[in-house]
């Protein structure tokens, strides 16, 4: 099935083409406008992504939301994961703030909300989390955002998520678990 990714960040397209084979992800078309994020909820910002897309290009869409909530925090930042440090911040401000406000071994999970939409209005919307603790600084060069700080509980050998190969992140992340139920829906079972 072809599914426009109601998304134009790179990084998310090839990791949810990786992790939706052998379905088609389609790039979301130039001039379709999404929603702002203003949802309270990884999963109301997913759906309003998903509704928008099929809507606008007549295909069925798949919208997320994600990001890393730090109990230290009580559950910051939350939806506002990438925009942590701010509206504009990039990814290592946002690390950078993190590390700052909370201590080192405080537990984290990374959250993903993952929307399917229809153009007839057929909706499913599934959740993947990854557990794990915060590390004291910054390891490694894969992934992006906040993991070369996040130490999986799945992974007993230490590394953070910016450490594993591609293949080994898929297998324990939350993108991962998220895809592997939606997919378990469009099979139908």
């Amino acid at each position: 099935m072809r599914i426009v990714l109601a998304s134009r960040n790179a990084h998310k397209a090839r990791e949810f083409a990786a992790l939706l084979a052998p379905h088609e992800l389609v790039p979301l078309p130039d001039g379709v406008q999404l929603p702002p994020e203003t949802g309270e909820t990884f999963e109301a910002n997913a759906l309003a992504k998903a509704r928008a897309a099929a809507a606008a290009t007549g295909l069925p869409a798949l919208g997320d939301d994600s990001g890393i909530e730090a109990a230290a925090l009580g559950g910051r930042p939350g939806v506002h994961s990438a925009r942590y440090a701010g509206e504009h911040a990039t990814d290592g401000e946002n690390l950078a703030k993190l590390l700052r406000e909370a201590p080192a071994g405080s537990a984290l999970a990374y959250v993903c909300a993952l929307a399917f939409a229809t153009p007839d209005g057929t909706e499913h919307l599934v959740v993947g989390r990854c557990t794990g603790t915060l590390a004291p600084e910054p390891r490694g060069e894969g992934g992006f955002r906040y993991d070369p700080a996040f130490l999986p509980d799945d992974v007993p050998d230490g590394r953070t998520m910016a450490e594993l190969s591609p293949e080994e992140k898929d297998a324990i992340s939350h993108r991962g678990r998220a895809a592997r139920e939606l997919l378990a829906i469009l099979r139908g079972g």
